[in-house]
């Protein structure tokens, strides 16, 4: 089972064509294995980023991710083409994702009528990468201010919108790779990201 390292300098370090064509020139077991832990090693910051996006809290995004890749390896790991596990893997992602969100929800409904209040703090988004190099202190901040802006926006989306968003702007699938993903209609994701990108820019008007 791949184990995410959070220090991990880049988002995606291997490419799709990677995997695939190992699988592809090699069809064998341990060729097959090899493939399955390329692809986790590609996915696994990005899918970290957006679950710590859906979630406010890295630990539980972490345990998310961990989860999923344990579910979409013994699901369709060893029985799906190599073409085909980028959708499913985020499918069992998205999941995972929205069957913590209705936890949380029955979580702050039963805290609101035992206690009457929740006052536990949330984490903050996760920290972007460094600071870009030749750039001046008052631009490094003004970016970092715009970076933490986009973040806070997109976490506040409802999920489904966030999803559409993540998927095809972040993840850079299609429409119809999205859509397999999330589990409903090429026009829904259509739908849902034209209405995040409308409340993204109306958030991030004074950013970019």
């Amino acid at each position: 089972m791949h184990v995410i390292s959070l220090q991990s300098p880049c988002l995606n370090s291997t490419s799709p064509e990677d995997w695939t064509d190992t699988v592809a020139d090699n069809p064998t077991e341990d060729a097959r294995q090899h493939a399955l832990d390329q692809f986790l090693a590609g996915v696994e910051r990005r899918a970290y980023v957006m679950a710590e996006m859906a979630t406010r809290n890295r630990d539980e995004a972490l345990d998310l991710v961990q989860d999923a890749m344990l579910a979409f390896v013994t699901s369709y790991g060893k029985k799906k083409p190599a073409s085909e596990w980028p959708p499913l893997f985020h499918r069992v992602l998205q999941n995972k994702l929205r069957d913590w969100g209705r936890r949380q929800t029955v979580r702050r409904r039963w805290q609101v009528w035992l206690k009457g209040d929740d006052d536990a703090p949330e984490a903050d988004p996760i920290q972007q990468a460094a600071d870009p190099a030749g750039r001046s202190p008052e631009q490094r901040v003004s970016l970092d201010n715009a970076s933490d802006a986009l973040l806070m926006a997109i976490g506040e989306l409802p999920l489904r919108q966030q999803q559409a968003f993540m998927l095809r702007s972040w993840e850079g699938l299609d429409v119809a790779t999205t859509a397999k993903a999330m589990g409903c209609s090429a026009g829904s994701v259509k739908t849902h990201l034209s209405l995040a990108m409308a409340q993204l820019r109306d958030k991030l008007k004074g950013h970019w």
